[in-house]
């Protein structure tokens, strides 16, 4: 059963008895938490903890405003999908020209793959340090959460949430006691929150944005907010949307809370001391001899494999809903996933092979910039669409969504351009590098501008 076939499966028409506690919230709490759990995945832990590590609590800020941009993103993509009736992807096939749609699903099964690779690290890892297994085994076991997906997908959404709700919740408490351990400088860590940035934090503020907004969770979120039955009604739907907007709130500042715990956690332990940390076994053996406490590494690990594996789960979602959406593929579930999955067990067994173990922190780090730089492609188009009578009728974005959805592309936009021109200078062939970066640019631009095709009275079922 595929995320598209789940959807209208949660009743939500129960008598509402009025109020934000009552039993009608808690029917459509739970798609925001399959997508904060990304927020949180083996990529963010690598972004924070070298962060700390480096540049001790000067990026939090930067962790603050990735958070309220995402914050602001997947609301619109809960107004795409209940509004509409399409997830992102859905919406990108039926209202743009076909070349932008192929190569925006090429784009996003990059961004699919470079984070599900950095997934499957962390929970290789994780394994590696709880149990020993050897890392190339450890990325193997991972394909099996294609397994656990099927049976949990045979039991409804809800059944997912729940297994999600546990991992999210296992994380939190070891971070709890984490920071116990640690007591920080709650001072020291209030001045992070003050914005500065320079060449020598860019690259690693740029992998914290990628790795907090990750554009799969756009096309995923878009897709889970459809489980729920919401009757069509406007009356239904602005219900809807508002209650969407608190479970978005609760487990986007949950992950963000978790994040912050990253950082605060290596800046505390690492920076203050001038320890450099190169990949996260590194962290796990160290924490315990600076902080004294032999559980420290421990809560670590354990918190690391949840992460790991709670955010393939949602990745291997993602990928379906991308396949289903751009390219309307059908073939059988079991055969989708496992293809989903092969796209990034193999890349990262294949890497684990060829490079070992080494440095595995700066290839998480690297795959989360990857992510930043396709996440344009993104928000782009699902600016365009919430902000459009013909897709969203009269709940199409008025003046200030837009202008502050607009402002936080062009924030991500620009820094990325920084990025890239900052990559680009260090390349040996200047003309190659001139031609990515138009490339990039040009492809933006055509996203942004290229007329959206009218399909007014489309449906999700056709598109």
């Amino acid at each position: 059963m595929s995320p598209n076939q789940l959807a209208g499966s949660v009743a939500t028409d129960e008598r509402d008895k009025g109020g934000w506690r009552t039993p009608k919230l808690w029917r459509f709490l739970g798609p925001a938490l399959l997508v904060g759990v990304g927020y949180m995945d083996p990529g963010n832990w690598a972004t924070d903890l070298e962060g700390g590590a480096r540049f001790g609590y000067q990026l939090l800020w930067v962790l603050v405003l990735s958070n309220l941009i995402a914050l602001l993103l997947q609301t619109l993509c809960a107004r795409l999908g209940v509004v509409s009736g399409f997830d992102l992807a859905q919406a990108c096939r039926a209202y743009y020209p076909r070349p932008a749609v192929y190569g925006l699903w090429l784009l996003c099964e990059v961004a699919i793959i470079a984070c599900d690779l950095a997934e499957v690290i962390g929970s290789a890892i994780a394994l590696n340090l709880l149990f020993d297994i050897p890392m190339v085994w450890g990325a193997a076991i991972t394909a099996l959460d294609v397994f656990l997906i099927l049976l949990l997908q045979q039991h409804g959404a809800r059944r997912l949430e729940a297994l999600i709700l546990v991992a999210v919740l296992t994380i939190a408490v070891c971070f709890a006691l984490e920071l116990t351990f640690v007591q920080p400088d709650w001072s020291a860590v209030a001045s992070g929150l003050r914005p500065r940035l320079d060449d020598a934090t860019l690259y690693i503020a740029i992998g914290i944005l990628g790795a907090t907004v990750m554009p799969h969770n756009l096309y995923l979120h878009s897709s889970l907010v459809k489980t729920r039955n919401i009757a069509p009604l406007r009356a239904a739907r602005v219900k809807a949307l508002r209650y969407y907007f608190v479970d978005t709130a609760i487990a986007l500042n949950f992950a963000f809370l978790i994040n912050a715990s990253i950082l605060i956690v290596a800046a505390a332990v690492f920076f203050t001391r001038g320890v450099e940390v190169g990949d996260l076994r590194e962290a796990y053996r160290l924490l315990s001899p600076l902080l004294g406490v032999g559980l420290a590494s421990s809560l670590f690990a354990i918190a690391l494999l949840c992460a790991g594996q709670s955010a393939t789960i949602t990745g291997t979602l993602a990928g379906q809903i991308v396949m289903e959406g751009f390219l309307r593929l059908r073939i059988s579930p079991v055969m989708r996933r496992l293809l989903t999955r092969g796209l990034a067990v193999l890349p990262a067994i294949a890497v684990l092979a060829i490079y070992g173990e080494a440095r595995t922190i700066d290839l998480l780090v690297a795959t989360q910039v990857v992510l930043s730089l396709q996440l344009p492609f993104a928000i782009v188009p699902l600016i365009r669409f919430t902000g459009d009578a013909r897709v969203m009728s009269d709940f199409a974005s008025g003046f200030l969504l837009k202008t502050a959805a607009w402002a936080s592309a062009a924030f991500v936009v620009t820094a990325n351009c920084w990025l890239v021109a900052e990559t680009l200078l260090g390349w040996e062939h200047p003309p190659a590098a001139i031609a990515v970066g138009l490339a990039y640019a040009l492809a933006l631009i055509y996203v942004a501008v290229v007329p959206l095709q009218s399909r007014i009275g489309a449906n999700s079922s056709t598109c």
